[in-house]
């Protein structure tokens, strides 16, 4: 493997490992951020916590027992009206529309009413200040034809319970008073509770049947307590105690009733086939009876023998065993198909009677007709006698069936609400709010990070074959400099340079470790001419030239200082003179070299403005009067230091720097990337200048930069005791 592969190999498994110290120090340097960011979300979560309106719970607790029959001892027939319903299908019944919608319109919960308040946080602070309001309809009805029953209720007067009622094209529908029915056409309105101040407003609309019990089967919770206890906890939530309580208990009481008259209906129906039979049983019975005794009037009372008496009783025993089959069968039909081995039995059971009466009415063909007659007429009145009172003892059994029915449900506790709030769990809101916040914020940091591309490290600079000369702090003390230069107008070099300013500065002290770079740069050089550009505008490079300048010129050297950005430069700011006459006049022929010397007030430093804007600033400095300037500087300076735009933004540069020996860049920490400096100085090369060097400038201490293992700088300088 060559060094090259070797190089790039160790590069992306550098890129590849997560600094963890970088990271700890990317939170510490936005802290701030991170710490507002979760104080603003804790007082978002206390508020929510204190504005939300609170929900209620109430909860009942119903038994659904295992329940053969309403009495036990009447054993066929109590088996025949017996139920077993299981939990789930008993849930499902509570929740069935059945149920519900009896609640809905007995309580009118189609009507909806809503007090109106300041959007957001209205509610919340009139519930605070004790100030809500209270209002209870019991019937609200409005005329077919409305679309959209959405309606307004203002009060007019509180003390006696006044009120109008708006749609909402805010058109006067009816008006009324609290405690009486209100007419207007269709409209029908009854207002039993009305407590609110005077203008207090109300939203009144109606909602179909439907979607009222839809609601209320999302808010109502049934489940079951343990494993096939049978013992149902039926809970609803909702924000008004009282209304809760009531509609849970209004939903467990018709469970109730409806379980009872379920369970009493068979009986019932059974009871009404019964009653509709018998007077034809009493009917035939009846006629049997008259048709038995003529025919015995009519013969001389003939009495049977003892064969026929025999055969009569076993007749009448099988009928009676048929009927029996017959009543059976009907209950047996309800519970088993045809193929059912119980209903085989009996439909053999009944194959052999049937068999066994036709061989009993072929052995009365052989006795005498006289007998044969009066066992065939003994025989109907007895079967009939027998089936009336079989009818008349069901009748009996299913009366007391009926009466003795109590449904297999009870209700063991009524609905009551707890005095706690069981959402929103105030604690848990503002916990979580704070986390979120917390959360967000670090995410925030660490996106900036991941995104910001800025250069943080002279690594990175040198990384691409660019050696950084320095790296200069950023300073609070120029900071306050800038405050004062837009304050004032008339200021003077003390109070604009902070090389003159202060110069026990970080910044100065960083451009001091410069000049002696500068010096073993300029060595080889065809020239003492400094060029001073950068990839962007706002990175500092008049900084730098002014403050680089006035440091060398302290040192005993002659400085020239040429401000050449002649379309944005600020330079004059820092040097404390006018920026005309400048350069921009003596390359258009209109003024002389002498003439635009200032002297801004640092020995052995000379200054020279842009001068006015001109049109073409590019032209200009290709006009061989630039050149002329340059050597003119070259000969009669030390050193000439020449202040130039951005690269990447205009051309000039290129042009400048063709006549200068020593070419700087400068770029902004954290502003400027590094793919950005590496275009700016292919740029230079392209135009066949070569870039000396770098210079990071306002360099911040963070401690990303510190945990993550970059060097930063030291203060190490006098405090002044003035």
């Amino acid at each position: 493997m060559n060094p090259n592969q070797l190089n790039t190999t160790v590069a992306k498994s550098n890129a590849d490992e997560i600094d963890l110290g970088k990271l700890f120090g990317i939170l510490i340097d936005n802290r701030w951020n991170i710490i507002l960011i979760t104080f603003i979300f804790a007082v978002v979560g206390v508020a929510y916590a204190l504005l939300a309106t609170p929900i209620y719970k109430a909860d009942a607790l119903i038994q659904v027992e295992q329940k053969s029959s309403g009495m036990p001892a009447l054993g066929d027939m109590g088996e025949m009206f017996g139920s077993e319903s299981s939990a789930t299908t008993e849930i499902e019944i509570i929740k069935s529309r059945m149920v519900i919608g009896k609640t809905v319109d007995k309580l009118n919960l189609t009507t909806v009413v809503t007090p109106n308040y300041l959007p957001v946080v209205g509610k919340g602070l009139a519930r605070l200040q004790g100030e809500q309001a209270d209002i209870d309809i019991g019937r609200f009805e409005v005329p077919d034809y409305v679309s959209q029953p959405v309606y307004t209720l203002t009060v007019t007067d509180s003390d006696t319970g006044n009120y109008v009622l708006t749609d909402k094209d805010e058109r006067e529908v009816l008006s009324g008073k609290a405690g009486e029915l209100a007419l207007q056409g269709d409209y029908r309105l009854f207002v039993s509770l009305l407590k609110a101040e005077d203008g207090a407003s109300f939203t009144i609309s109606k909602r179909s049947r439907l979607d009222a019990i839809q609601e209320l089967q999302q808010n109502l919770a049934v489940s079951e307590r343990g494993k096939q206890t049978g013992i149902l906890q039926l809970s609803l939530t909702g924000e008004n105690r009282a209304d809760i309580e009531r509609i849970l208990n209004d939903i467990s009481q018709y469970y109730f009733l409806q379980n009872v008259e379920r369970n009493s209906a068979e009986a019932e129906n059974s009871l009404a086939f019964l009653r509709t039979h018998l007077p034809d049983i009493k009917t035939e019975l009846t006629a049997s009876e008259d048709t038995l005794n003529r025919y015995r009037q009519e013969n001389d009372s003939i009495d049977l023998g003892l064969e026929a008496k025999s055969t009569l009783e076993v007749m009448v025993s099988l009928e009676a065993q048929l009927n029996e089959l017959t009543f059976k069968e009907s209950e047996i039909s309800q519970r088993f198909t045809k193929e059912h081995p119980a209903y085989i039995s009996l439909l053999d059971k009944r194959k052999t009677l049937l068999s066994e009466r036709e061989r009993l009415n072929r052995q009365v063909q052989k006795l005498p007709k006289t007998q044969r007659e009066v066992l065939r007429m003994t025989r109907d009145v007895e079967v009939n006698q027998q089936i009336y009172v079989q009818l008349l003892n069901k009748v009996q059994e299913l009366n007391i069936v009926k009466a003795s029915t109590v449904g297999n449900v009870r209700i063991l506790d009524s609905a009551k609400s707890y005095t706690r709030a069981v959402k929103p769990k105030k604690p848990l809101i503002v916990v979580l709010a704070t986390l979120l916040g917390g959360m967000l914020a670090v995410a925030i940091a660490l996106l900036r990070a991941a995104f910001h591309r800025g250069v943080e490290s002279p690594d990175e600079i040198e990384a691409i074959g660019l050696p950084v000369y320095a790296s200069v702090p950023m300073s609070d003390w120029q900071i306050e400099l800038e405050k004062k230069q837009k304050s004032k107008k008339q200021l003077s070099v003390q109070e604009t340079l902070l090389a003159v300013s202060n110069p026990a500065d970080l910044s100065i002290e960083a451009l001091r470790s410069l000049r002696t770079s500068l010096h073993f740069a300029m060595m080889e050089a065809k020239n003492n001419i400094v060029m001073i550009s950068g990839p962007s505008p706002g990175i500092g490079k008049s900084f730098i030239s002014a403050n680089m300048a006035a440091v060398i010129a302290k040192a005993g050297q002659r400085v020239l200082i040429i401000d050449a950005d002649m379309r944005k430069g600020q330079m004059e700011r820092q040097m404390a003179v006018t920026h005309t006459p400048g350069l921009s006049a003596y390359l258009s022929g209109q003024e002389n070299i002498e003439t635009l010397i200032k002297e801004p007030g640092v020995e052995n430093l000379h200054y020279i403005g842009r001068g006015a804007v001109p049109p073409n600033p590019s032209e200009l400095l290709m006009h061989p009067r630039f050149k002329a300037l340059m050597e003119w500087a070259s000969e009669n300076y030390e050193l000439v230091i020449v202040d130039t735009p951005p690269i990447l933004a205009v051309t000039d540069p290129a042009i400048v720097g063709a006549h200068a020996g020593t070419t700087l860049l400068v770029g902004r920490f954290g502003q400027n990337a590094v793919k950005e400096i590496e275009v700016t100085k292919q740029r230079f090369e392209q135009n066949g200048i070569e870039v000396k060097g770098f210079i990071l400038n306002a360099v911040v201490r963070k401690a990303s930069s510190y945990y993550g293992g970059n060097y930063g700088y030291y203060n190490y300088s006098y405090e002044s005791n003035k």
